[in-house]
């Protein structure tokens, strides 16, 4: 315990400050790499820290100054603490070099490999209360297992999120106890499953606050949502001449269904460009829009950069020219709150697989004026209000829209996904994960070798980078065996990657459940790569 009168922290039983319960609660958290370095540091017969010199070395640290530049972190053994103890004018401190021993980084930075003067002007790791993250991380069991023996770091958030208990359990739960059939059953697992399902629909309706449930449309996910949305407005709509606006920034599956439809009609598509930091260059959309422009598509949240376009802006000068717009949500969903009444888009898509829901399942939004002028995309079972051999009359949205026997069990889930993350909260998510996505941006960006692809104005939890003369899909793989999962390659955003003039990039995307301490390994296992490459 510290005392007014004394610098020393005592070991006492107990005591908070008792280094070797100290290490017992580092050594939950720190990689062996680390935790390796420091043993070299604070020997195993160090009983107690010297708070006073310690303290001043860190403040010369801060000031950019060598913190220690004659020993190691000021320590004291038990005999000495002892004897201080005595008469508290013990001040001395046993001398260990921070390069003794030299590790896999040659002794030539401190800690987790950074700088130690760059480290110490960047500590973050007072942590985000806004929520308990160990707690949250017991609710995904795959965090738990070991790849290549080393604990599993999920970074490929972007491409997929893991799941829950709480879905996998309202899943098993749906085919162990009420698996059927939806709407048209008289008996009562039918009537319990049609329950779940439409229940699962309000859940979503809420969720981005629709006006109704009758404007959600359960599809398989964000590519199919774009799919129906762009075939039958397409098909109803767009005429020779005609002009459909898309982004640079957006994924593939916003592009290719846009490009095909154009040509099918005879329309022209057209993209927003984007500027070095990737972001939009909106004054290029003001230009562009104009009385041939019939429709405008474009993502709410860019998968490669993080960037979230302004599509309120986007949104309000389409509308000006009575132009239809729908947002790609699937990079936002899970990320940011979502009020498509509050931001007046006509479609809003998504995945669930993105928000901790299934794959397999998705969701359109639309307005209802627009989901009661568009013809069916498929033709089927549950669609249909009745039928003859001659003619078909259809059912409303958004029945209409979904033709034959539905992913009941997996829309469940997706009900069940977006109760969890709202127990959270949005706003927590969002404060916590922009905290790690900007802590992984310093940390990264201080290693030699390593070039960080775009600066968006406003990001989320995306980080993008090349690593000099080394391959990026040679990168992903060496990453897998460190245990860290990444995306390594194009995104399916290849306009967006080449207007920076790069063909592929490493990609690393957050989670509520993740931790700077999994950042700290990613770190380690770069540098640590690099080295092994030079």
């Amino acid at each position: 315990m510290v005392t007014p009168d004394s610098d020393i922290l005592y070991r006492g039983g107990t005591e908070a400050g008792d280094i070797g319960h100290l290490r017992q609660i580092a050594g939950r958290f720190c990689p062996d790499e680390v935790r390796q370095e420091v043993s070299q540091i604070v020997l195993d017969e160090v009983d107690a820290i010297n708070l006073k010199a310690l303290e001043e070395g860190f403040l010369r640290l801060l000031q950019g100054r060598n913190g220690f530049p004659n020993e190691g972190i000021p320590t004291i053994g038990n005999e000495q603490r002892l004897a201080a103890g005595s008469n508290n004018s013990g001040n001395t401190s046993a001398t260990f070099s921070n390069t003794a021993n030299k590790g896999w980084n040659n002794g030539e930075d401190f800690g987790i490999g950074i700088p130690e003067r760059d480290l110490a002007s960047n500590l973050h790791y007072i942590e985000n209360d806004t929520i308990n993250v160990q707690s949250i991380r017991k609710d995904f069991p795959i965090l738990g297992r070991k790849v290549h023996g080393k604990d599993l770091v999920w970074f490929d958030n972007g491409a997929t999120t893991q799941k829950p208990k709480q879905v996998i359990d309202t899943i098993s739960d749906y085919y162990t106890n009420y698996n059927s059939n939806i709407h048209r059953g008289a008996h009562t697992l039918a009537a319990e499953a049609t329950d779940a399902y439409e229940d699962a629909r309000q859940t979503v309706a809420d969720f981005i606050n629709a006006q109704s449930p009758e404007e959600i449309i359960f599809v398989r996910g964000t590519t199919e949502g774009i799919n129906l949305v762009a075939q039958t407005f397409g098909r109803k709509f767009l005429n020779p001449g005609d002009e459909v606006i898309v982004s640079t920034l957006d994924h593939h599956a916003n592009i290719v269904p846009w490009q095909q439809v154009s040509k099918e009609r005879g329309a022209t598509l057209k993209a927003i460009p984007i500027n070095r930091n990737g972001d939009l260059i909106l004054e290029d959309f003001d230009r562009m829009i104009g009385k041939n422009t019939k429709f405008v598509s474009v993502g709410h949240v860019n998968n490669t950069f993080g960037t979230i376009n302004n599509i309120e802006h986007i949104i309000e000068v389409a509308h000006r020219h009575n132009v239809p717009v729908l947002i790609d949500g699937a990079q936002s969903i899970a990320h940011s709150a979502v009020d498509v009444q509050k931001l007046d888009a006509d479609f809003f898509v998504f995945s669930g697989h993105k928000i901790y829901g299934p794959n397999g399942i998705g969701v359109v939004y639309g307005k209802k004026k627009w989901l009661d002028l568009l013809p069916p995309w498929q033709g089927g079972g549950n669609m249909i209000k009745d039928v003859t051999i001659e003619e078909t009359q259809f059912n409303a949205p958004p029945a209409r829209f979904e033709a034959g026997t539905p992913n009941v069990a997996d829309a469940i889930g997706l009900g069940a996904a977006l109760k969890y993350v709202k127990r959270i909260g949005i706003p927590a998510i969002e404060a916590y994960e922009h905290d790690l996505t900007e802590y992984a941006r310093q940390q990264l960006g201080l290693i030699p070798g390593v070039t960080l692809l775009g600066n968006p104005k406003k990001r989320v939890s995306v980080v993008s980078f090349v690593v000099d003369n080394i391959e990026v899909p040679e990168m992903g793989t060496l990453l897998d065996q460190e245990g860290i999962a990444v995306r390594a390659g194009h995104h399916c955003a290849q306009p967006a990657l080449r207007s920076l003039g790069y063909e592929m990039s490493v990609r690393p995307t957050f989670s509520f459940y993740n931790t700077k301490e999994e950042i700290d390994k990613l770190v380690i296992a770069v540098k640590k790569i690099i080295q092994q490459h030079a």
